[in-house]
């Protein structure tokens, strides 16, 4: 059986490569990713995260890590910089029809997106200069609260907090820009605000059941629900801690299970694939984008059709690129 093509929401590439002094994504050794090991994987699209590095760790580091706005700059530079050695086999994407145009021309399309909006610190100006740039996907938080809202958190006083004042009002300028708003990492009180006040679909473009695996990255039913009745979708991370609790492997079949549950859930239309490669550890049944056949032939084990498994690998994706991105 052929492999199935897909779209994934959400990996760490760019931070890896940076770390690596590395400008091009072809070909990374010691990564998880990268543009030779997606097309052995039969990708259609990938989207790239630009991670803000943890304050944490720029604290850690000092000055080996520049300030954000330089650091955005110097990813973003790596990933046009792969496009244009490589144009042969991946090119930009920022909507449906650079989708559509790639595919027809056999490349990979690459978006590009930011996890964590910190540096954009309550300036609304630089989401049409992130626009302008090329991003097509905001992450609103990470693990700390920011001029967005709040993050994810076992307080549970933080967990309730919503977004801020800025971006409430934020929320229609990405609706505007045509730009997808990511609730992963972000507070209950936060994805409640969003479910508010969106006007078009958002997506949790890397997290999974809080039913099967209570952590607070992870949405509850009542989350699930409301991205279905939105037009939204979740990007199943494959990361072996939000599958099953204290756990440092993933299973397929954990994989599988919180595929399902998600589509019980939420209906057919919500589950995605969102891996955060490059952004987790572990003992990886899925190792890669070249090992995501061994996903789909589980999906049919499990009973799956397979216009079901194309739902999840690329068409509940493709969809919501459709609605939103301009």
């Amino acid at each position: 059986m052929s492999t199935v093509p897909f779209i994934d929401f959400h990996c760490d590439t760019l931070m890896q490569a940076w770390f690596r002094h590395r400008k091009d994504l072809y070909q990374l050794p010691g990564t998880m990713l990268d543009v030779k090991r997606l097309r052995q994987g039969g990708a259609r699209a990938q989207f790239f995260a630009i991670f803000l590095q943890s304050l944490k760790m720029k604290k850690y580091l000092g000055p080996l890590i520049p300030r954000d706005s330089r650091y955005i700059e110097k990813l973003m530079n790596s990933f046009y910089k792969t496009l244009q050695r490589h144009e042969d086999v991946i090119a930009f994407a920022g909507n449906q029809d650079d989708l559509k145009k790639n595919e027809k021309a056999g490349k990979i399309s690459a978006f590009l997106t930011i996890e964590d909006g910190r540096e954009v610190q309550g300036n609304m100006e630089r989401l049409s200069w992130y626009r302008e740039k090329g991003v097509r996907l905001l992450g609103l938080t990470w693990n700390y609260p920011n001029c967005f809202g709040y993050p994810n958190s076992r307080d549970v006083t933080v967990m309730k907090k919503g977004l801020t004042d800025f971006g409430k009002e934020a929320i229609g300028e990405l609706n505007r820009l045509g730009i997808l708003i990511d609730v992963s990492h972000l507070s209950d009180g936060g994805f409640q605000d969003v479910a508010k006040l969106s006007r078009k679909p958002f997506i949790a473009s890397h997290s999974n059941a809080r039913a099967l695996c209570p952590h607070t990255r992870n949405l509850t039913d009542s989350m699930i629900r409301t991205l279905g009745e939105k037009g939204g979708v979740i990007g199943i991370n494959h990361c072996p801690k939000f599958l099953y609790q204290n756990s440092n492997e993933n299973r397929i079949e954990d994989l599988t299970a919180h595929i399902l549950h998600i589509r019980n859930v939420g209906g057919h239309e919500v589950a995605a694939l969102g891996s955060d490669f490059d952004g987790i550890h572990g003992k990886l049944a899925v190792a890669g984008p070249q090992e995501y056949e061994k996903l789909a032939q589980a999906l049919r084990r499990a009973g799956l059709s397979e216009d079901e498994v194309d739902e999840i690998y690329y068409k509940n994706a493709e969809r919501i690129i459709g609605d939103v991105l301009l």
